[in-house]
């Protein structure tokens, strides 16, 4: 049953997030205590990414669990949300964290300290190889998910994050040249705002309700009014998500005179949930006069 595949879909997904997040968690604290020993902002950066990381991986965590409640009287259309809400929380704390590390690294360009790059390579090769192996345990869930998608978003930043700390070493190694730290982490903050800012959008219009980008309403209207035997016109519709992959919509079906009701009803929902995704529509019948 396509419930029992989405269930299954969150309970994996679930149990990946708690994996990432115990891996992050875990080599955060290494990264911290070597990025202040050594010097490194780009070793701090990543630190701070995978700290945020490891929360948003918690949070992404609990919002799968949350989603499997079932629905009840005072939220009838269940937790699934919850996840929407989290990806958007996500997205907004890499936008604040990258704005950080830019602020920081701006400081340093000009002043960059003295920076000890042997360690500082160390600690960034067993972090990427712990953030490789997080990113590979996420993969292999639900990227269609929002959640899911704003979990891996943050991994990758993690993994971008230890590959600038290991370039950097081994520039700091060959040249001495300690610039190329703060430069390489003003470079990786760049690319992580896109992603999220991206997240935060795309979530962010699930939440305020707005139709799907997929989804062309004027069009699903007239193709129903034309497929639909006795429907005259579709108007009044609103089409939005609770949650990806869950389109909802209600609208006003104006009538032939001599059609049934219940038969109309029926054909404009097998039609909706058939062609166009829609799998939940509340109908309000109007007669043609």
């Amino acid at each position: 049953m396509p419930h029992d595949h989405h269930h299954d879909h969150n309970t994996g997904n679930e149990h990946r997030a708690l994996i990432a997040a115990a891996l992050t968690g875990s080599f955060m604290l290494v990264e911290v205590v070597a990025g202040f020993l050594t010097g490194s902002l780009a070793l701090i950066a990543d630190a701070a990414h995978m700290m945020a990381d490891s929360g948003a991986l918690i949070l992404a965590w609990l919002a799968f669990r949350i989603a499997r409640r079932t629905a009840d009287a005072r939220r009838t259309f269940g937790w699934g949300r919850f996840q929407v809400l989290a990806a958007f929380a996500n997205g907004i704390a890499l936008i604040l964290l990258t704005l950080w590390i830019v602020g920081e690294a701006i400081g340093r360009i000009g002043a960059a300290p003295e920076i000890d790059g042997g360690p500082m390579g160390v600690v960034a090769v067993i972090g990427l190889i712990v953030n490789l192996i997080a990113f590979a345990v996420l993969h292999g869930g639900d990227r269609e998910n929002l959640n899911m998608r704003g979990a891996l978003l943050h991994v990758a930043g993690d993994i971008l994050g230890s590959i600038a700390a290991i370039i950097a070493a081994i520039v700091i190694l060959t040249t001495g040249w300690t610039p190329i730290d703060p430069i390489l982490s003003v470079l990786i903050a760049m690319l992580l705002l896109k992603a999220a800012s991206g997240l935060v959008i795309q979530s962010g219009r699930i939440l305020l309700e707005a139709t799907p980008d997929h989804v062309d309403r004027d069009a699903i209207a007239a193709d129903l009014a034309e497929h639909t035997p006795g429907v005259v016109r579709i108007h009044h519709m609103h089409i939005w998500a609770i949650a990806p992959g869950r389109t909802v919509a209600t609208l006003h079906a104006v009538l032939e005179a001599a059609v049934c009701e219940q038969t109309a009803a029926a054909a404009l929902r097998r039609r909706l949930a058939g062609h166009h995704g829609v799998g939940h529509v509340t109908i309000e019948v109007e007669r043609d006069h």
